[in-house]
């Protein structure tokens, strides 16, 4: 998943970037900022609107997903799907989604593939893997270079040094030329390539795999059913997994029952396994059917939302892209290019009403994402109510879904309104 709310269509490569994070941890202590929310990388999710004591939760190992659903159960449906209606909370079978949701319901998807980003690599006699991120507009790639540690993982190793050559199969060989952060030590470099990376990575490549995962798994266990080759064969470092679970077969059921799809990309980076950081530019485009049937919706409901349709995106990254397109009217207009958006509690959101999304870590600045469309109190309850009846975190393991409070008079529990 994340600093600054501008979106640059025309934009060179980005400068100073940085990631999002990807650990389970303790959530510790601190003080809470101007969005009551991620300070020095600690997420607080006290009751109420200003700045609280923090919710001591942190995600046991044994919660981590190790395999894909698929190989724990019949299918990728077999996960389960944790409901926030306003505060209420309810347990569910993916399968159940179509239950949940109601004709004129806007699903927003994104159709970015994801890539087999990582590939091993020889920097002098040492042994690293080469994650790549992002691909600038002067064709360099941002990367990432790892230090091999168990079978099929990875440690962190310092970035760099520039000029550095690293040797990849084949006798290809990439040249480290500078930092994306401010410091000699930034762990994301950008790098030229000799060729054509994604024809590297179909050749050489597999996917990017965290220690919380049991073993290796082929490509096609991180693709989407959503998922849709790029023209340039770009795609995302890390799957889009909010929509992991969905099949061919649920979204026939979804569509039969008047549920509506609406794609975009948005093409992610890689993660920060150890260090919680803000996320970096990603490069998205919102098509102009999109735009118009998100704006369409919102207005034939008007200001009734408990009756009209309702837009849902699927995944942190669906909003970030959707937001991204949204001018202060809360109009949606074609869009592409760079966006370098964070939402939080204080931007808020313009247009997403509810979002299905993955368990995140209590240190992961999504949190202020979710924040920002569920509010604080509804997440909270929701976190806990998920640790409580142990839901899996991780791309292959349970989802949440975020659905408005209709009730605006529902009783101890703060709106999604800021």
């Amino acid at each position: 998943m994340h600093n600054r709310d501008w979106v640059d269509s025309g934009a060179s490569s980005p400068g100073v970037v940085t990631t999002e994070g990807a650990r389970a941890d303790v959530l510790g202590t601190g003080s809470a900022g101007a969005d009551g929310g991620l300070v020095d990388g600690v997420t607080r999710l006290g009751a109420g609107g200003g700045p609280e004591a923090p919710v001591a939760w942190r995600v046991p190992a044994a919660l981590s997903a190790r395999v894909p659903a698929e190989q724990r159960g019949s299918g990728r449906e077999d996960v389960r799907l944790l409901v926030s209606r306003g505060c209420a909370v309810s347990h569910h079978a993916f399968r159940e989604l179509p239950g949940q949701l109601r004709a004129g319901d806007v699903l927003v998807v994104n159709t970015s593939m994801t890539l087999p980003a990582a590939v091993n690599g020889r920097v002098g006699g040492e042994r690293v893997v080469v994650h790549f991120s992002t691909r600038g507009e002067d064709g360099r790639w941002a990367v990432e270079l790892r230090a091999p540690g168990g079978p099929g993982v990875t440690g962190p190793r310092p970035g760099g040094p520039a000029g550095a050559v690293v040797r990849l199969p084949g006798g290809r060989a990439l040249v480290l030329e500078e930092p994306l952060g401010p410091s000699a030590g930034s762990r994301l470099w950008w790098a030229r390539a000799p060729e054509p990376v994604p024809e590297l990575l179909r050749r050489y490549g597999r996917p990017i795999r965290y220690g919380y995962t049991e073993r290796d798994q082929p490509l096609s266990a991180y693709q989407t059913v959503f998922a849709a080759p790029s023209p340039d064969g770009n795609g995302s470092a890390e799957m889009p997994s909010a929509a992991r679970p969905f099949t061919a077969a649920l979204v026939a059921e979804l569509v039969r029952r008047g549920v509506l799809f609406a794609p975009l990309s948005l093409h992610t980076g890689v993660a920060s396994a150890e260090v919680h950081e803000p996320p970096y530019p990603e490069r998205f485009a919102v098509p102009a059917a999109t735009a118009w049937l998100v704006n369409a919706v919102r207005a034939a409901r008007g200001g009734d939302l408990a009756s009209g349709g309702r837009v849902i995106a699927v995944g942190t990254t669906a909003v970030r892209a959707l937001e991204s397109a949204a001018g202060d009217d809360g109009v949606v207009r074609p869009a592409g290019g760079w966006t370098d958006l964070v939402v939080t509690p204080r931007r808020g959101v313009r247009v997403v009403d509810g979002l299905l999304t993955g368990l995140h870590e209590p240190q992961a600045s999504h949190l202020l994402m979710l924040e920002a469309v569920a509010g604080r109190e509804a997440l909270r309850r929701g976190y806990e109510a998920a640790l409580r009846e142990r839901y899996l975190w991780h791309e292959f393991g349970d989802v949440h879904l975020i659905l408005p409070d209709e009730e605006r008079n529902a009783p101890n529990c703060s709106s999604n309104e800021w």
